[in-house]
C-alpha cells in the first residue's frame, strides 16, 4: 500500500510570505497549432513537500545535487506528536531513534491548507541536537519548517546540518497511522539549489 505525502501543486498553493509563487505557462499549445504542449514553470523550490539543503541555511553547506541519496529512500518511521508549538524530548520518550533512522513527525498543526500558516509545529533545538547525535538520517515534518515561524536563529536547522541530517518539510501525513515503512522521497539533481519539491510517498512493509 502507498501513502501519498505530497499535496498537490496548484497556482494558489500557499508558500513562505514573500517567497515566489507557483506559477504555469503554456509556451506551445496543440490548440493553438503547435505539434505538442510546451509548459514552463516559475516557483520557489521550497513548495507543498520539499528537501531543504544545507545551503539553505549554511553558507558553506552542500547544494541540493549534492546531497546523498540514500538519505531520502529507506524505511522510517512515522510518529505522532502532539500540535504544540515545539516537540521537546520528552515527547520522544520511548521511541528508539536509531531504529529506523528516518523520522517522520505528524502533528496535524496544520489544518488549512489554502492559506500560509504562521503557527505550526516545529522542533526544539534539544530535539535537533538530539536526533543528530542519536545519528538520525532524516526528519520530515507535515509543517512548513523545522524550525517556527517566526525563528531568526533557525537552531533546528542549523543543528540538523551539522549533525549529517537531511530535512523534509511539508508533509502530508493525514491518515497515515503511526508504525515503520518505506519512505520513497527524492529530490531532484538541479545544481545550485537550496532546496527541491519531492514526491513523496510511503509505502507499508511486507509483514
Amino acid at each position: 500500500m502507498l501513502y501519498d505525502l505530497s499535496p498537490t501543486i496548484r497556482p494558489e498553493t500557499p508558500v513562505w510570505p514573500g517567497d515566489t509563487q507557483f506559477q504555469t505557462h503554456l509556451s506551445w499549445s496543440i490548440a493553438e497549432g503547435a505539434s505538442v504542449n510546451l509548459s514552463s514553470i516559475t516557483t520557489t523550490p521550497h513548495l507543498g513537500s520539499h528537501a531543504d539543503a544545507p545551503f539553505h541555511t549554511e553558507p558553506r553547506g552542500e547544494g541540493m545535487a549534492e546531497m546523498p541519496l540514500d538519505r531520502y529512500l529507506g524505511p522510517c518511521r512515522v510518529v505522532k506528536v502532539p500540535p504544540q508549538p515545539l516537540i521537546e524530548p520528552r515527547h520522544l520518550e520511548g521511541i528508539d531513534l536509531t531504529n529506523p533512522r528516518r523520522i517522520l513527525f505528524k502533528s496535524e498543526s496544520v489544518r488549512d491548507r489554502k492559506s500560509f500558516p504562521e503557527r505550526f509545529t516545529a522542533l526544539s533545538p534539544e530535539v535537533a541536537a538530539l536526533l543528530a547525535e542519536k545519528g538520525v538520517l532524516l526528519v520530515g515534518m507535515d509543517t512548513p519548517s523545522v524550525d517556527p515561524f517566526d525563528s531568526k536563529t533557525l537552531d533546528a536547522h542549523h543543528a540538523l546540518f551539522r549533525g549529517g541530517v537531511a530535512i523534509l518539510e511539508g508533509l502530508v501525513l493525514d491518515g497515515v497511522p503511526e508504525g515503520v515503512y518505506e519512505l520513497i522521497a527524492l529530490p531532484l539533481r538541479m545544481a545550485g539549489l537550496d532546496a527541491s519539491p519531492v514526491r513523496a510517498v510511503l509505502r507499508t512493509l511486507e509483514a
